[in-house]
């Protein structure tokens, strides 16, 4: 029970931040454009959906890794 409170609680964060950043306007949205940015070494964090295709997240998790960018695997799916 405690557990569930608690992912809860952080998920409700991480959807009010994200609601921040889209107000901000600073964000990429979409895959190529996420490439892009991460090759332009332009991205401070990543943020994957849960249900992007495998190769596709492994593709971005790799570019990530050479831009020296965060991941952030959220438990949602794209559209929420």
């Amino acid at each position: 029970m405690v557990a569930e409170k608690k992912s809860k609680k952080t998920l409700e964060s991480i959807n009010s931040r994200l609601a921040l950043v889209m107000k901000s306007g600073k964000y990429s949205f979409g895959y190529k454009q996420t490439l892009k940015t991460l090759r332009l070494g332009k991205a401070k964090l990543v943020i994957i959906a849960n249900n992007t295709p495998p190769l596709r997240k492994s593709e971005i998790e790799y570019y990530a890794m050479l831009a020296k960018t965060g991941v952030h695997h959220y438990s949602g799916n794209n559209i929420e």
